[in-house]
């Protein structure tokens, strides 16, 4: 596998999953560089932005890009969650689900696009158990997230040859992901989630693939995780 990752794009690098897949991008040679609202750990490179604006993620892309030099990698980790029935969820908190969730991957993929493709790069996206099966009181995260298989597997098939992609479908993790939500929609106290760590391992396999080789969908879940199989 190649050993040099070079610049990794992070989308939500400041926290959870994303974090860690920054600090396993540095661990491992690479350079991350996260877009987020918040900065990430200290020494690593960051633009704000807030990615439900699709215009906005754009052009940070842009900019990262005019910084840094071409993208080895991008991973599109920034993910957010409103739970609730849908007639009662607030709308604009349900529109900013899928557009940070769907939206801003898309726009964040098609910003780095021909970067990627002139540095023979790859793309990762993440997904989740729940855009492969659908819960109740979960309407916009299992759309963004059904969005985003779907939209990965067609870019798959367009970039086929120019740019890896690898749709990352996990399972639960210990994050803060659920700190904020209703004790109801919180895993409970014995729930065997994964490390964000251990996940983020999966990921870097998947940027140091050899060229020709594609890892088209990585599923990481808990043993006992009862979203998997769908």
């Amino acid at each position: 596998m190649p050993d040099d990752l070079g610049n990794v794009l992070i989308t939500g690098g400041s926290s959870g999953l994303g974090a860690a897949v920054a600090n396993a991008v540095r661990l491992n040679g690479g350079t991350p560089i996260v877009l987020d609202l918040r900065p990430p750990a200290e020494g690593i490179a960051f633009h704000q932005v807030d990615l439900s604006d699709p215009r906005a993620a754009e052009d940070a892309v842009r900019a990262v890009v005019a910084d840094h030099g071409p993208l080895k990698g991008v991973v599109t980790a920034a993910g957010t969650d409103a739970c609730g029935r849908l007639d009662e969820v607030d709308p604009a908190t349900w529109d900013r689900v899928v557009l940070i969730n769907l939206l801003g991957t898309a726009a964040v993929v098609r910003a780095a696009l021909p970067s990627l493709q002139e540095a023979g790069g790859r793309v990762v996206t993440v997904a989740s158990t729940l855009g492969l099966s659908a819960v109740s009181d979960a309407t916009a995260y299992c759309a963004s997230k059904f969005g985003v298989v779907g939209f990965t597997r067609a870019l798959a098939t367009e970039t086929a040859g120019r740019v890896g992609v690898t749709c990352l479908v996990p399972g639960g993790m210990h994050t803060a992901f659920f700190d904020d939500r209703p004790d109801q929609y919180k895993p409970p106290p014995d729930a065997k989630l994964n490390r964000p760590e251990d996940v983020a391992a999966t990921v870097v396999f998947a940027l140091r693939s050899p060229v020709g080789v594609e890892v088209r969908e990585l599923v990481v879940a808990p043993a006992t995780d009862g979203s998997w199989p769908p």
